[in-house]
């Protein structure tokens, strides 16, 4: 929009860089150019203001695909104006001379046949197929195609118009074709995620079978390591009960000895004391064998006296005492 400076009986103009000014003065041109700032007579004056930037059309073209089937497409068509002058001949720009609007809606004018070109171009791109290959086209191929047919379009040119590109959104089916469309895609997702699922599912049980052979392998390892222990017990105590009964078995036979020594020394000591009893027996009844027997009974008699116990009263008989006086008579 151009900023418009009043001032009695005469005005100021000064426009943006992006915008075209063409200026009539009594239908003859007097200014040209984008960005310009000039003095003008609102009387005699015609201004017209051209945008020079680009500028985007949104379109939804809908059509009937090759096999009847409804299809949308939304499209964004970006253009400019390289020809201000054909432009401002073809469409009206002028503005207010007060206000620096615009008087009517030029971009409205533009933007009819572009909508149209475009619609038309969507649809020959796109009819001619069926939908579910129409669904697949490159988008970016379908906008390069686009643009040239666009950029072809006489109509177009003939506003001073150039088409610099144009976009394809998602081209969508109708809602329920959609979804019956997404089934076969949805069903093989749902089937892969199925088999994710088994899969897990089944190394979640060999993972359990494998945790089981090993806790079965442990106690397998576990009662064989019991049994050795058992064994190497046993071996371990018998060893020792061998070991006791030799130690036991040594000390017996040590007793024994000491025991057959002692008694060896013994029987010695005994028997040299019998021999030396016997030997002074022998002497004794060597000593005495040419003494009288009175004097061995007299001995005898003392030997006696002397291993009696005490005698505290003798009765002294007739009887005893003849018989007395008679041994002592006999033998003289």
């Amino acid at each position: 929009m151009a900023t418009i400076t009043s001032a009695p009986f005469i005005r100021h103009l000064s426009a943006a860089p992006t915008m075209h000014v063409q200026h009539l003065h009594r239908g003859a041109l007097r200014h040209a150019g984008a960005g310009q700032a000039f003095w003008f007579r609102p009387l005699d004056a015609a201004i017209s203001e051209i945008p020079m930037d680009d500028r985007e059309l949104s379109v939804v073209v809908a059509l009937r695909t090759a096999d009847l089937q409804q299809l949308s497409a939304p499209v964004t068509v970006t253009y400019r104006i390289v020809d201000p002058a054909l432009a401002a001949q073809r469409i009206d720009f002028s503005i207010d001379l007060r206000t620096g609007l615009w008087a009517e809606q030029p971009l409205d004018a533009i933007a009819a046949p572009l909508h149209g070109a475009a619609t038309a171009a969507v649809v020959h791109l796109l009819a001619a197929q069926p939908l579910e290959q129409a669904l697949l086209s490159d988008l970016a191929t379908l906008g390069a195609r686009a643009t040239g047919i666009l950029a072809a379009d006489v109509r177009l040119v003939d506003l001073g118009v150039e088409i610099v590109g144009v976009r394809f959104a998602l081209l969508r089916a109708e809602p329920d074709v959609e979804r019956a469309m997404q089934t076969p895609a949805r069903e093989a997702i749902q089937q892969d995620a199925d088999k994710a699922t088994f899969a897990r599912r089944a190394l979640a049980v060999e993972r359990e079978a494998a945790i089981g052979e090993n806790e079965l392998a442990n106690q397998v390892e576990l009662a064989r390591r019991q049994e050795e222990l058992v064994a190497t017990r046993g071996r371990n105590a018998r060893i020792e009960a061998e070991q006791a009964a030799a130690a036991s078995a040594i000390a017996v036979e040590a007793e024994a000895g000491r025991i057959r020594t002692a008694a060896e020394a013994q029987a010695d000591a005994a028997r040299a004391t019998g021999e030396a009893a016997a030997a002074a027996e022998r002497a004794r009844m060597d000593a005495v064998r040419d003494v009288p027997t009175t004097v061995l009974t007299a001995l005898a008699m003392r030997e006696l006296a002397g291993n009696l116990p005490a005698i505290d009263h003798l009765t002294v008989t007739p009887d005893l005492l003849n018989d007395l006086l008679g041994r002592l008579g006999g033998s003289r």
